[in-house]
């Protein structure tokens, strides 16, 4: 017998096409997805990415659907159909908007728009238990530190330029990986405790990583060893986020740290929040890791939370794409 509403979400913002089913009283059901790999050396190419997603949408979705081993639903169980929004890649963020109105259409169901770093935010409150936590949303696409607060998640903290994921993928792409090269770069980190020299910048509460991709590049153009860049970056770069993230710990008094997105699977930033942390006796709940990364269940379950909360499109016309979207402008009902 089912329990309480389900949503199934769509996920597509980047290289990752995802779909999840969500029940209203056992969280995620199923999680379905596939990633686009581009060459080595190679970024991700926004029109490859999306002829990606759309030959592995419909076996994606059928597999959320599907799956009898996972609890999966069948497509007359789904009461809203939830997407990705934005913000992310537009030929990327089509073609998952393009499923959901197909799948809402056929069904007659509503369909849920969903702001894609809302959704690492809630699904890692579901995940991990926390209620009001501060935020350290660390990916491909964000860099900053988040505070819920008079209906909305309010910034403490972001970056001027390059996000932390990009800073790693793009020291990744430098010498020949393939995005995303965040465990690589954590695997040759591991391997060195020799520290050379980067630049530190910090500005208020907001952040830059641009001058650490630059003089990293030119160790490596020096011949430095990879292991002993990728450590000296790492070292940088958290120190950096780890101090933004203890001033705002500080400022909002909250006993709660909650780490998610695609970096939040890194054990070395894992150990620096902690030990930050615990001066403020404050607790660090990261997202598990198979859910850090991009994917469907966040958009499933913050598109429940929408969905419960009477916050569905008026119409399968308003099914639109917003490439750029922050979430500190995305009302969120449900926190009220």
């Amino acid at each position: 017998m089912r329990s309480g509403a389900r949503v199934l979400g769509i996920e597509s913002t980047a290289h990752t096409f995802s779909a999840s089913v969500v029940s209203e009283k056992e969280g995620v059901l199923t999680n379905s997805r596939a990633v686009y790999m581009p060459a080595e050396g190679s970024g991700i190419h926004p029109a490859e990415a999306a002829e990606h997603h759309l030959s592995v949408a419909v076996r994606v979705v059928r597999e959320a659907l599907e799956r009898k081993h996972q609890r999966g639903s069948g497509i007359d169980e789904i009461d809203a159909f939830a997407y990705a929004m934005g913000p992310g890649l537009g030929p990327c963020l089509r073609v998952g908007a393009v499923t959901a109105r197909t799948l809402a259409l056929s069904t007659g169901k509503p369909m849920v728009a969903v702001n894609h770093a809302v959704g690492h935010i809630e699904l890692g409150c579901l995940l991990t238990g926390a209620k009001t936590p501060l935020v350290l949303l660390i990916s491909g696409g964000h860099t900053m530190v988040v505070a819920h607060s008079d209906g909305v998640w309010r910034v403490l903290g972001e970056t001027l330029d390059l996000t932390l994921g990009q800073l790693l993928d793009q020291l990744g792409r430098y010498v020949g990986f393939a995005s995303p090269c965040g465990r690589r770069i954590e695997e040759a980190a591991s391997k060195s405790n020799r520290y050379l020299k980067l630049p530190y910048t910090v500005k208020g509460n907001d952040v830059s990583f641009s001058g650490v991709l630059t003089a990293a590049k030119k160790l490596v153009e020096g011949g430095a060893s990879f292991e002993d860049v990728c450590y000296s970056v790492q070292e940088t770069a958290f120190a950096i986020t780890t101090e933004v993230t203890e001033r705002a710990l500080a400022f909002t008094g909250s006993r709660e740290l909650l780490v998610v997105g695609g970096v939040a699977a890194n054990r070395r930033l894992a150990k620096m929040l902690e030990l930050m942390a615990k001066r403020h006796k404050a607790s660090v709940k990261v997202v598990p890791p198979q859910f850090s990364g991009d994917c469907g269940a966040q958009i499933a379950w913050t598109g429940l939370l929408a969905f419960k909360s009477g916050d569905v499109l008026p119409s399968i016309a308003d099914s639109v794409v917003r490439q750029s979207w922050r979430l500190d402008t995305v009302p969120t009902p449900w926190r009220a």
